[in-house]
C-alpha cells in the first residue's frame, strides 16, 4: 500500500500592519503624521490610546529647540503636567531613526518611563537612536505633510519659564489629534 503524504492546507499569510495617519492641528497649521505599527506597536497603541481619548486637546509645545527638536504632549499653557497614564516600553530598538520629521517619544533617563509627551525631530539626531548598551529614543512615525508648520513652530521666540527652559513666549497650542484613515 503507497503511502499518503498528507500536507497541511496552506495558511494564509499574516496581513501586514498597516501604517495609521494623524492630524496634529496646531496654532501655527497642521502636520499629518504616519505612524508605523508594524516596527513601534506598543508605542503606536500608546499614543493612539491618548489620541482617541482626546487628551492632546489644548496642551502646547512646551519645549522649542532650533536645529534640535520641538516637544509636546503635556504641558497646558500655564507649564502644569497634565496626569497619564502608565510609561511603557522602549522601542527604540525597532530599526526607526531620529531623522528629520520624525516623531519619537520623549522620557526620562529611565528608558521605559515614556508616557504622552512626544518630539519630533528637526534635524537627523542620531545621537537619540539606540546603540549597544545604550537605549535611545523610540521613533514611531513620521510627518508625511506639514513640515513647513514644523519648521514655524521651530522658529518662535522662546524662554524660561519657572524651572523650564525653551519654552514659546507665545504658546503654541495643539488643538487637536485625530486619526485621519488606515494608509493604503
Amino acid at each position: 500500500m503507497a503511502e499518503q503524504t498528507a500536507t497541511a492546507p496552506a495558511q494564509p499569510a499574516a496581513e501586514a500592519v498597516q501604517p495609521v495617519d494623524v492630524v496634529m492641528k496646531t496654532s501655527k497649521g497642521d502636520m499629518t503624521i504616519r505612524l508605523n505599527p508594524e516596527q513601534a506597536p506598543v508605542t503606536v497603541k500608546n499614543f493612539l490610546t491618548y489620541v482617541d481619548k482626546g487628551f492632546y486637546k489644548g496642551l502646547v509645545f512646551h519645549r522649542v529647540m532650533p536645529g534640535f527638536m520641538i516637544q509636546g504632549g503635556g504641558m497646558t499653557a500655564d507649564m502644569s503636567q497634565k496626569p497619564t497614564g502608565a510609561p511603557i516600553k522602549n522601542e527604540s530598538d525597532n530599526g526607526l531613526r531620529n531623522s528629520r520629521g520624525t516623531i519619537a517619544m520623549a522620557r526620562t533617563a529611565n528608558p521605559d518611563s515614556a508616557t504622552s509627551q512626544f518630539f519630533i525631530n528637526l534635524v537627523n539626531n542620531e545621537f537619540l537612536n539606540n546603540r549597544p548598551g545604550r537605549p535611545g529614543y523610540a521613533v514611531f512615525g513620521e510627518l508625511i505633510k506639514g513640515q513647513e508648520v514644523m519648521d514655524a513652530i521651530a522658529s518662535v521666540k522662546t524662554g524660561n519659564r519657572g524651572p523650564h527652559a525653551n519654552v514659546p513666549v507665545e504658546p503654541v497650542f495643539i488643538l487637536a489629534v485625530e486619526r485621519v484613515k488606515e494608509a493604503q
